[in-house]
C-alpha cells in the first residue's frame, strides 16, 4: 500500500505574490508553523538542495530531512520529493497553482510510502499529512492575504 494526499486552498492575492511567497524556501519559517529553519544545501539550475528542521514535537523529538524542490513558474508546478527519506520508503510532492476568479488556487499532491520499519503505517501518515495540509494550507493563506492587502493598502495611500 503507498499513501496519496490530495490538498488544496484558495488565496485572495496576485498570482505573483503567491509563487513568491511560496517558493521563498529562506523564508518558510515565518510562512509555515511547524519549520524551524531552512538551510539551502546547493543550487543547480531551478532545482535546491536544502534542509528542513522541524519545531520539536510533543515529545521533544526534532524532525529534519534534505529534500529537493524544483520549481516551474510557467507550468506552474513544483517539483519536490525528500533525498533523505527518514522514514519514508519514498515522499515525492507535486504543487500547482490555478489563478481563479476569487484568486490563486494551491494543491499539493503527496504521494508517499512509509518503510516497513516505520514506527507508523501508510493510513496513518496520510491522515497525518492531510491534517496538517489544511492547517498549514490555512495559515499560508492568510499570512500572504495580510501581506496583499498590506500592499494594497500601501498602493493606495501612495496614489493619494
Amino acid at each position: 500500500m503507498a499513501g496519496h494526499t490530495e490538498n488544496s486552498i484558495t488565496i485572495d492575492a496576485p498570482f505573483d505574490l503567491v509563487w513568491e511567497m511560496t517558493n521563498d524556501l529562506e523564508n518558510w519559517p515565518n510562512l509555515f508553523s511547524e519549520y524551524a529553519s531552512v538551510e539551502v544545501l546547493s543550487r543547480e539550475g531551478d532545482t535546491t538542495t536544502f534542509r528542513l528542521t522541524m519545531h520539536p514535537d510533543e515529545n521533544g523529538k526534532v524532525w529534519s530531512w534534505v529534500s529537493e524542490r524544483t520549481p516551474d513558474r510557467r507550468k506552474r508546478t513544483v517539483r519536490a520529493r525528500r533525498v533523505e527519506t527518514g522514514p519514508f520508503a519514498h515522499m515525492d510532492i507535486l504543487w500547482e497553482y490555478a489563478e481563479l476568479p476569487d484568486g490563486v488556487q494551491m494543491r499539493w499532491i503527496q504521494d508517499f510510502a512509509m518503510k516497513p520499519d516505520a514506527p507508523v503505517d501508510d493510513a496513518w501518515m496520510t491522515d497525518n499529512i492531510n491534517r496538517n495540509s489544511r492547517t498549514q494550507m490555512a495559515l499560508i493563506r492568510d499570512r500572504i492575504e495580510q501581506i496583499a492587502r498590506e500592499r494594497e493598502d500601501a498602493s493606495v495611500a501612495s496614489s493619494r
